[in-house]
C-alpha cells in the first residue's frame, strides 16, 4: 500500500460502463499450465518456422500471450520449465542450427525467464564441466551492437554465471594453454571475466545478466584470490571517469554500480571488508544524489546499504523488541479478558562490544538523505537500507538513528521527506528495532502523516504520505503487543476512520482500511473493531460517494455529509462551525472559499429540515450576525468581482447552491435587496455561460437553474399565491427575448431556466412561453448547428407543460388543453427528425433523445389527467417514430428508444390509448421481459424490433431505422440487425403480398430518402447484403419484375453526378447483385457496370471490373459461354489505372462481345 503512486487529482471510477449482460468477467485465477501441449507443438515447430518472418512473428506473438497469462501466477509453471528449458537448448546446442533459429530458441527462453523470474530460472541451466566451455564459445559469435538478437546475450550471460559455478579450479580447465600455431590462448577465467566487463557497459538488458554474472564468478576462492583486486580497479576506475551527463556515462555507471551492489551482497564479509572503505569513497565523490537518473540514485543507495551493512558485523541484535502472542483468537478475545502482562521484556543488553567503524555514520547519512529522495523506488530502497542497518547496531545508536529519523517529519520538510520517513518507521517497526519507549515519540509523528496534506499551486500533495502512514499503522499492529499500544488506540483508531472514510484518495481509503482491519485482528483492542470493519471495508470505502455519504453518517462531498451530521450535534454546528465558516466563505483561498460556501448551504439546509421536524423556526438556531453573514457572502463576492475569470467557475455555482438551500431554509429574507442581487447572479451565470470552460458550463447552468426555482417559490410568491405582475412580466420578457440570442450556450440557460419557473409565474403566459421555446427547437439555416439548444429547448417544454398542469377545456395561457395539445406535439415530434452532424458526430441524437423523454412525460401526464386530449394520430406518430428510433444504430439510444417505447406501452394508470397493434406489440415484447431486456446489447434488441416489419403500421419506420443499423460501420450491430432482418425475410420469403408490402415499403424510404446520404449510403449496403443472401429470389424467376425495375431507376438516380466513393461502390454491388433478376434488366444492368469502367476514378474503375468479374464467375449464364472466357480475360488483365482513353478502348471491345450499346460521350455544352 505504501509504494502506490497516486493520481494528483484523486480521480476514480465509480462506476463500470453498461455490459451486455450475457458476457460474465472471467476472474484471473489458473488452476494448472492448461497450455503445455500447446507450449510444446510451439517450441516443436520452430524449426519449420523460422525461416517465414510472417510465420516466426505469429508464433512468438501466440507464446507471449499463453505465457503472460501466468504473469500473476507464475509458480503454475514450475513443473514445466525443465522440459521447456531442455527443448529449446536441444535447438541451441544443435551445430547444424542456423543462427536465426538459435536466436528464436533464445527469445522463448527469455519469455519464459520473464514470466517467472530469472533467479528461479536460472537454476535449472545445466551446469556441467563439459557446458562451460560451448556456452564461451558462444559469445564469440555475438554481436552486442545487435538490438534485435539481445534476448541471446542475455541467457547466455544468465547461463554463463550458472555454469562458471563448477567446483574445479578454472585453471585445471585450461589445459596445454599453447594453442596449434605456438600461441598462448587465454585462459577460461580471463575470458570470462573479459565477457562480464564487456557486457557491463551495453545498453540492453544483458547489463543486468553481466552483474549477476560478475556476483556469482568474482567470489569463487580461486577467482577472488587472483582477479577481485583487478576488477575492483578496474570498475572504481570506469565509475570515476563516467559522467550522468550523457547518456554513455549513465549506461556505464549503470552497469558498474549494479555489478558492484550484486558482488557486496553476494560476497563473503571478510573478502570485501578489505575495499568497502575505498569502494565509499569512490562513490562519495560520483555525487550520484545529484543525478537527474532515478536509476543511477537507487542503485547508489542499493549500493551503500550494501558497505554499510559489510563495515557491521553480520549479527541479530539482542535488544530487539519481540513480540508474544500472535495469536488472532486470542487477540479478538482480548478486550474481554483482564489485561495480563506478557513476557516482553527486551532481552538484556550483553551484546559483545566492538567498534563501529566511522564509515557507518556516513552510510546512515546517505541513506536518511536518500529518504528525501524526488522518487519512491529511491526513497524505500533508503528505508529498507535503514532497516538493515539499524538491526546491526548497538541499542544506543540505534536509538540515534530513529531520533535522526523523526527529524524528517518537521513541517520544514518535503512531503518526500514524510514518505521516505514513514517508509523507514514502517520497516524499523517491522523488525523490532523501534522499542516501545520510542512509540510516545512517534505515534503523534503518525498521526499528522495521516492527514498530511500541501498545497502545491493548483493542486495539493500528500497522497503518498498518508498512504504511508497508514503502512506504519497497518506495521505497527503486527510488531507490537496489545499492551504497548493500549495508550494510543483511541488516538490511532480515530484517524484511521477519518482516512478510511474522508481521504478524497481510493489508495489512501483503501489503506487505511486495511490498516484499521490488521489493527482489529492483530490488536483486538479497537472499540466498536468488528462494527467498523463491516461498514467500512475495503471493497466499501473504494466508492467516493458511499464512502462519503453513506458510510459517514472533495469538497462538494465534504459539505454534503457535514449535512449529514448536522442533526447530531445541531448546536455545535450552529455555535462553533458556522461562524468559523461564514469568515472563510469570503476568505483570500480559492478553494477554501468554494468549499466554506457549499458547506454553509448544506449546514442551514439541515438545520431547518430539524427544525420543521421539531416545529420550530428555522430562525431558532441563528442569530443576527449569522443571518447577516449568510446575507454577505453575495455582496463581499460581487464587490470584490470574484464572479470574474477562472475562479468564477468555481463561486458561481457555490452561491447558486447557497441561493437555493437558503431559499428552500425559507429564510426570512423577503423584500430584502439581497434578492434582486441573487436574481443579478442567476441571470448573469445564465449570460456567461459562453465565456466560462466546457467542463464548468453544466454545473453553472444546473446550479443556476435549480436556484431560480427554489428563488421565486419562496420569494416571489404573495399572500394570494399569486405573482407580482410587474415582476412576471419584467422577468419572463427578459428570459424570452433571450432565447434568440445568437449565442447557443445562453439559449440553453434560458430555455431550462423558464422550464423551471413555478406555475404562479406562467399564468397567463403559457402561450408566450411556448412561441418563444418553439423558435428555439425549429432548425433554421442559420442556428442548424445549435443541437444544444434544441436539446434544452425539448427539455423546458415538457417541464413547462408539467408545472402548468391539464385541463381539457381551460384557457391556452393557463393549461395544456385542446387549443394547444396539437402544437406542444408537433414541436416535440419535430424533436424526433433532428440528424444534425458536426465535427463532434450525431449532436442531433441529444435532441432525438430529449424529444422522447418529453414525448414521453407530456404522453403521461396527458393521459393521467385528461386522456381524451390524445388522438389516435398522435398515438400512432409517437409510436411509430420511438419504434424508428429503437431500430438504429447507437446503443445508448437504441436503449433509451426502447425504454420509451415499452414505457408507453406498458404503462397502466391509466393504458395509453390508440397504440396500434397493441396485443402483437405485448406478444412480442412480455411485460415479463421488460426489466431484462437489454436494449444496448444488439444481440438482444435487434430480434425483437425486427418483428414490427410485420406490422403495416410500423413497417416504414423500423425499416427505416434498420436501414442505417445494417448498413452501418459498427460490427455488431451489422452482424445482428442484418441477421435479424434476413430471418425476418425467411419467414416471409413464401408469402407474395407479404413480399410485396415489404419491398414497396423499401422502395419507398428509398425514393423519400434520396440523396440524403445519411440513409442512401447505409440502403445500398443494406441491399447488397439482401441480394448476397437470396432475399429476392421469389422475384428474380419473373422477367422485368417492377421492384428490380423501379430499384435500378431509383439506383441510377442516386448515383447519378457523385464523387461520394463509398457510395458507388456500394452501388456497383448492388448492380452486381441485381444481375440475378432476369429480362432487359440485365442488359442495362450490364450498361451501368460498363459504364462505370470509364468512370473518372480509377478506384472506381477497379472496383468495377474487380467486383464484375465475380459476377461473371456467381452467374456464368449472363453471357454466351463462347465469349465468357475473353470477357473474364479482358476484365482481370486490363490495367483500370490506366489513361482514360485507353481504358475507353478496353471498356468498347466488352461492350462490342457482350452486344451491349456503347456508352456515348457527351459534350459538356450539351451538358
Amino acid at each position: 500500500m505504501a509504494l502506490s503512486e497516486m493520481n494528483g487529482d484523486g480521480s476514480e471510477q465509480e462506476e463500470g460502463g453498461c455490459q451486455e449482460p450475457d458476457v460474465i468477467a472471467r476472474g484471473n485465477i489458473l488452476e494448472s499450465f492448461a497450455e503445455s501441449q500447446e507450449i510444446r507443438g510451439l517450441i516443436n515447430s520452430l524449426k519449420g518456422v523460422y525461416g517465414d518472418l510472417g510465420t516466426r512473428e505469429v508464433t512468438i506473438e501466440k507464446f507471449i500471450v499463453i505465457m503472460d497469462k501466468y504473469q500473476e501466477q507464475p509458480h503454475l509453471l514450475d513443473s514445466h520449465l525443465e522440459w521447456m528449458m531442455h527443448l529449446l537448448l536441444d535447438i541451441v546446442r544443435d551445430k547444424r542450427s542456423p543462427s536465426p533459429l538459435v536466436h528464436l530458441a533464445f527469445k522463448f527462453l527469455y519469455i519464459i525467464t520473464k514470466v517467472r523470474g530469472y533467479k528461479i530460472f536460472l537454476r535449472l541451466f545445466p551446469h556441467e564441466v563439459a557446458d562451460l566451455q560451448p556456452v564461451l564459445d558462444m559469445f564469440a559469435d555475438q554481436n552486442p551492437k545487435d538490438y534485435e538478437t539481445w534476448e541471446t546475450r542475455y541467457m547466455l550471460l544468465l547461463w554463463l554465471s550458472m555454469t562458471c559455478l563448477i567446483p574445479f579450479d578454472l585453471a585445471r580447465l585450461d589445459g596445454n594453454i599453447l594453442s596449434e600455431e605456438g600461441c598462448t590462448r587465454m585462459p577460461i577465467m580471463d575470458r570470462i571475466l573479459n565477457v562480464a566487463k564487456s557486457y557491463l557497459v551495453v545498453s540492453d538488458k544483458a547489463r543486468d545478466a553481466a552483474a549477476v554474472l560478475v556476483s556469482r564468478f568474482i567470489i569463487r576462492p580461486d577467482v577472488k584470490q587472483k582477479r577481485m583486486a583487478d576488477f575492483l580497479d578496474w570498475a572504481l576506475s570506469t565509475l570515476s571517469k563516467s559522467s550522468f551527463q550523457t547518456m554513455e556515462g549513465t549506461i556505464v555507471m549503470d552497469g558498474m554500480l549494479q555489478a558492484l551492489a550484486q558482488l557486496f551482497k553476494h560476497g563473503k564479509r571478510d573478502d570485501c571488508l578489505p575495499y568497502a572503505a575505498t569502494v565509499l569513497e569512490c562513490l562519495d565523490n560520483c555525487k550520484l544524489s545529484e543525478s537527474n537518473q532515478t536509476l543511477l540514485r537507487k542503485l547508489g543507495v542499493k549500493l551503500v546499504q550494501r558497505l554499510g551493512l559489510t563495515f557491521l558485523k553480520p549479527k541479530v541484535a539482542k535488544w530487539r523488541y519481540q513480540r508474544g502472542c500472535r495469536s488472532l483468537a486470542a487477540n479478538l478475545q482480548f478486550s474481554a479478558q483482564v489485561p495480563v502482562a506478557q513476557n516482553l521484556v527486551i532481552a538484556a543488553d550483553d551484546e559483545e562490544e566492538y567498534d563501529i567503524p566511522g564509515e557507518v555514520e556516513n552510510v546512515i547519512e546517505q541513506l536518511l538523505i536518500g529518504l528525501k529522495d524526488n522518487d519512491t523506488i529511491v526513497r524505500w530502497s533508503a528505508a529498507k537500507g535503514i532497516g538493515r542497518i539499524t538491526g546491526r547496531l548497538p541499542k544506543e545508536l540505534a536509538d540515534d538513528v530513529v531520533g535522526s529519523l523523526l527529524d524528517c517529519f518537521s513541517f520544514q520538510e518535503s512531503d518526500n521527506s514524510w514518505h521516505g520517513g514513514c517508509l523507514a518507521l514502517a520497516e524499523l517497526g517491522r523488525r523490532g528495532l523501534l522499542l516501545p519507549s520510542r512509540i510516545t515519540d512517534v505515534v503523534p509523528v503518525i498521526l499528522k502523516a495521516l492527514t498530511y496534506d500541501e498545497k502545491r499551486g493548483a493542486c495539493s500533495v500528500g497522497s503518498n504520505v498518508r498512504d504511508a502512514a497508514c503502512y506504519v499503522c497497518w506495521a505497527f499492529a503486527r510488531a507490537y503487543d496489545p499492551l504497548e499500544l493500549k495508550p494510543f488506540v483511541n488516538q490511532i483508531s480515530s484517524a484511521l476512520v477519518i482516512a478510511a472514510v474522508f481521504d478524497r484518495d481510493i489508495n489512501c481509503r483503501r489503506a487505511a482500511s486495511a490498516a484499521f482491519q490488521e489493527n482489529v485482528g492483530r490488536q483486538g483492542t479497537f472499540p466498536y473493531g468488528i462494527d467498523i470493519v463491516t461498514a467500512a471495508d475495503y471493497f466499501a470505502v473504494g466508492n467516493r460517494v458511499n464512502c462519503f455519504l453513506n458510510i459517514s453518517v472533495i469538497r462538494e462531498l465534504s459539505t454534503k455529509a457535514l449535512h449529514n451530521l448536522t442533526p447530531q450535534v445541531p448546536e455545535y454546528m450552529t455555535n462553533v462551525v458556522l461562524p468559523r465558516l461564514l469568515p472563510l466563505a469570503v476568505g483570500t483561498d480559492l478553494h477554501t472559499r468554494h468549499g466554506a460556501i457549499l458547506a454553509c448551504a448544506e449546514i442551514t439546509h439541515a438545520l431547518y429540515k430539524l427544525a420543521a421536524e421539531n416545529n420550530r423556526s428555522v430562525t431558532s438556531y441563528f442569530n443576527e450576525k449569522s443571518l447577516e453573514g449568510l446575507k454577505q457572502i453575495h455582496l463581499e463576492l460581487c464587490s470584490r468581482q470574484l464572479y470574474r475569470g477562472l475562479g468564477g467557475e468555481l463561486m458561481r455555482p457555490a452561491v447558486c447552491t447557497l441561493i437555493e438551500k437558503l431559499s428552500l431554509s425559507k429564510m426570512p429574507f423577503r423584500e430584502d435587496p439581497i434578492i434582486d442581487g441573487w436574481q443579478w447572479l442567476i441571470n448573469d451565470s445564465l449570460r456567461s455561460l459562453p465565456l466560462v470552460s466546457s467542463t464548468a458550463r453544466q454545473q453553472i447552468k444546473e446550479a443556476a437553474v435549480s436556484a431560480l426555482a427554489a428563488l421565486c417559490n419562496e420569494y416571489y410568491i404573495n399572500e394570494q399565491r399569486e405573482a407580482n405582475p410587474a415582476l412576471q412580466d419584467e422577468l419572463l420578457q427578459q428570459y424570452i427575448s433571450e432565447l434568440q440570442n445568437t449565442e447557443e450556450m445562453i439559449r440553453c440557460g434560458f430555455s431550462l431556466a423558464l422550464g423551471a419557473l413555478p406555475r404562479f409565474l406562467l399564468k397567463g403566459k403559457l402561450q408566450q412561453v411556448l412561441e418563444g421555446l418553439k423558435k428555439v427547437i425549429c432548425i433554421s439555416r442559420k442556428d442548424v448547428s445549435f443541437a444544444e439548444s434544441r436539446r434544452d429547448g425539448l427539455k423546458a417544454t415538457a417541464k413547462v407543460c408539467q408545472t402548468v398542469g391539464v385541463k381539457r377545456n381551460g384557457p391556452q395561457d393557463e393549461f395544456v388543453c385542446k387549443d394547444n395539445v396539437v402544437q406542444i406535439y408537433t414541436m416535440l415530434l419535430n424533436g424526433m427528425s433532428d440528424y444534425t452532424t458536426d465535427s463532434r458526430g450525431d449532436v442531433g441524437a441529444w435532441v432525438r433523445e430529449a424529444a422522447m423523454t418529453s414525448l414521453m412525460e407530456v404522453t403521461v401526464l396527458l393521459v393521467q389527467n385528461e386522456p381524451e386530449l390524445l388522438d389516435a394520430n398522435i398515438c400512432k406518430q409517437i409510436m411509430c417514430c420511438v419504434a424508428q428510433q429503437s431500430a438504429e444504430k447507437i446503443d445508448r439510444f437504441r436503449a433509451h428508444a426502447g425504454f420509451v417505447f415499452l414505457t408507453l406501452l406498458n404503462f397502466d394508470n391509466p393504458p395509453i390509448p390508440h397504440i396500434p397493434h397493441r396485443e402483437e406489440l405485448e406478444r412480442i415484447f412480455p411485460r415479463s421481459e421488460a426489466v431484462t431486456l437489454n436494449w444496448n446489447a444488439p444481440s438482444q434488441a435487434f430480434p425483437r424490433i425486427t418483428q414490427l416489419l410485420g406490422l403495416p403500421t410500423y413497417q416504414y419506420y423500423v425499416l427505416l431505422g434498420l436501414t442505417v443499423s445494417v448498413g452501418g460501420l459498427t460490427e455488431t450491430t451489422v452482424r445482428y440487425s442484418a441477421q435479424s432482418l434476413f430471418d425476418y425475410m425467411k419467414k416471409i420469403q413464401n408469402d407474395l403480398g407479404a413480399m410485396n408490402n415489404f419491398c414497396e415499403t423499401l422502395l419507398q424510404v428509398f425514393e423519400d430518402n434520396l440523396l440524403n446520404d445519411r440513409v442512401s449510403v447505409p440502403l445500398l449496403k443494406m441491399l447488397d447484403q439482401m441480394l448476397a443472401n437470396g432475399c429476392f429470389d421469389i422475384f428474380t424467376a419473373e422477367e422485368n419484375h417492377p421492384f428490380s425495375l423501379k430499384l435500378l431507376t431509383l439506383c441510377k438516380e442516386e448515383i447519378k453526378k457523385s464523387k461520394d466513393i463509398q457510395k458507388l461502390r456500394s452501388s456497383i454491388a448492388v448492380f452486381c447483385g441485381m444481375i440475378q433478376f432476369q429480362g432487359d434488366m440485365r442488359k442495362q444492368v450490364l450498361f451501368q457496370l460498363l459504364l462505370l469502367l470509364c468512370h473518372p476514378f480509377p478506384v472506381i474503375r477497379k472496383t468495377t471490373a474487380s467486383q464484375a468479374y465475380e459476377m461473371l464467375i456467381t452467374y456464368s449464364d449472363i453471357v454466351d459461354p463462347d465469349i465468357l472466357d475473353e470477357v473474364m480475360t479482358v476484365l482481370s488483365d486490363t490495367n483500370w489505372d490506366a489513361e482514360l482513353p485507353l481504358v475507353r478502348e478496353k471498356r468498347n471491345y466488352l461492350c462490342d462481345l457482350m452486344k451491349v450499346p456503347k456508352p456515348q460521350l457527351v459534350s459538356k455544352s450539351a451538358a
